[in-house]
């Protein structure tokens, strides 16, 4: 079974960076498509990027789109999302997931596995 687990969030002022990083285990874990959603405060989740299995395809919210990187490393068992440009309206708990390699994992319903969630905060 796969396992998950987030860091990298924090407090940054808007227009700051931050990297969140996701490590996952688990037997065959390089197989999955990896994905970042995020949960704002009062509101649903939101998908905010996908990467699959090799690393060689994405898809970004246009939300995030130009200002947020999703890539892995599967060597070292691990996905990121950089952050760039923050705005407030990004401050939210975000999630990483893991599934099958199967269709866009635009839904959180397709995902496999996720993680307990770290929380970013923007300020202005």
């Amino acid at each position: 079974q796969v396992q998950l687990v987030e860091s990298g969030g924090g407090l940054v002022q808007a227009g700051g960076s931050l990297r969140l990083s996701c490590t996952y285990s688990g037997r065959a874990f390089s197989s999955y498509a990896m994905g970042w959603f995020r949960l704002p405060p009062g509101k649903e989740r939101e998908f905010v990027a996908v990467i699959n299995w090799m690393g060689e395809s994405t898809y970004y919210a246009d939300s995030v789109k130009d200002r947020f990187t999703i890539s892995r490393d599967n060597g070292k068992n691990t996905a990121y999302l950089q952050m760039n440009s923050l705005k407030p309206e990004d401050t939210a708990i975000y999630y990483c997931g893991a599934l099958r390699d199967y269709g866009l994992g635009l839904e959180p319903h397709e995902y496999d596995y996720w993680g307990q969630g770290t929380q970013v905060t923007v300020s202005s």
